[in-house]
């Protein structure tokens, strides 16, 4: 899908204190960053507009977030969309960072010392061809960059798509790495297995009748 280019977003987010252009330098640092007491940190990989993390953000103050993504245009209504989030409801952007990220790269920008407790992968490319499936986010070899950083103990993915084979085929990513599904669903609204709030792109499968599947998974 072709992006819009956002000539103003580049200029935006270069004024935004929660925003981070180069987040390599805080590699092995991400909890010093936050400048609050909150133990948890969680990580939105692909945030698109932002939708999703900036009413997920703003409504639990007591957890620390980062929304990553790598395209400009993405990342500027991501900034604009969490400002309307927490203006809206009289809170500063304290416990989230937005930063921009090749989530091929990811170990350039997370270590073992960055303890993230939770992933979230809403509605990534689904990459069908099959050279291009070690692009997905879901990948077995995603997923061992995932296990450097994510929490040991308790470490979980939280993962929604529409599409039914990158579906069943992370089923079988997720296992081959090591990790046990705790709950899955083949059609998340009428089996709520964690919390509704949606994204742009669910909202639009939803409309069209489409059945949005979703896991979590624990490593």
């Amino acid at each position: 899908m072709r992006i819009r280019r956002r000539p103003w977003a580049k200029q935006e987010l270069s004024q935004a204190k929660f925003y981070i252009d180069d987040p390599s330098l805080y590699k092995g640092k991400w909890k010093e960053q936050f400048k609050n007491n909150n133990l948890p940190i969680h990580l939105e990989i692909g945030c698109g507009k932002g939708s999703f993390i900036s009413k997920l953000a703003s409504k639990h103050q007591e957890i620390n977030y980062i929304a990553a993504d790598m395209i400009e245009a993405m990342l500027g209504l991501s900034k604009r969309n969490i400002e309307t989030e927490y203006s809206n409801s009289n809170l500063k952007e304290d416990n989230i960072f937005l930063i921009r990220l090749n989530a091929e790269r990811i170990l350039d920008s997370f270590s073992s010392d960055d303890i993230i407790d939770r992933i979230y992968i809403n509605f990534c490319n689904p990459w069908p061809r099959g050279k291009h499936k070690k692009r997905r986010l879901t990948h077995t070899r995603q997923l061992e960059n995932y296990k450097v950083f994510l929490n040991k103990e308790n470490g979980e993915i939280f993962f929604k798509t529409d599409d039914d084979d990158l579906f069943n085929e992370s089923i079988e990513y997720l296992e081959q790495s090591g990790f046990k599904i705790l709950n899955k669903t083949y059609d998340l609204h009428k089996c709520m297995i964690f919390e509704d709030i949606r994204t742009e792109h669910e909202e639009m499968f939803s409309k069209q009748g489409i059945k949005i599947k979703a896991l979590i998974a624990k490593i």
